[in-house]
């Protein structure tokens, strides 16, 4: 294969797809970290708001399985890989804040609202840190701080008094 029959796997400067990479991974750990913790929640909710949590909390989980996937593939788009095999999540997000058992709904979803918060604050740091480096990679980080704000929102509507 000649040098003209090569394509680069980027178009990007490797310097900047390794920028991007180091800033969106820790938004894909956590975010992957949230779609197992966020069914833990979903499975074990309990009490007079079981039907709309549960709900939310598939829903939740949803979005962050899709956000997950969004900051994942610019990586790769990028030319890197991202590890995201459980133990490696495991070993790199933030500990969950939700019980291993049945829990009432209000405690489920202070928890899940301790999990996006730890999210929100790696995705901020994305944010400011790809402002510089890449900003098609920050334009990726600013739409999960918006979906990730609106989720919380809605679970903090359930406990608002």
């Amino acid at each position: 294969m000649s040098k003209a029959d090569t394509v680069p796997t980027t178009a990007v400067d490797p310097t900047v797809a390794a920028a991007a990479a180091q800033f969106l991974s820790p938004v894909v750990h956590g975010l992957e970290a949230l779609t197992v913790n966020g069914k833990q929640a979903h499975w074990h909710v309990r009490g007079a708001n079981f039907v709309g949590v549960h709900e939310l909390l598939d829903t939740i989980v949803a979005h962050a399985g899709d956000f997950a996937d969004t900051a994942a593939e610019r990586i790769v788009a990028l030319g890197l890989p991202i590890d995201s095999r459980i133990g490696t999540v495991a070993a790199k997000a933030a500990a969950t804040a939700v019980p291993a058992g049945f829990a009432q709904s209000d405690e489920l979803v202070r928890a899940v609202i301790a999990d996006i918060d730890a999210i929100i604050a790696d995705v901020k740091a994305a944010v400011e840190g790809l402002d510089d480096v890449d900003l098609t990679s920050q334009d990726v980080a600013i739409e999960i701080q918006r979906g990730l704000e609106k989720d919380r929102w809605f679970l903090v509507s359930h406990i608002a008094a």
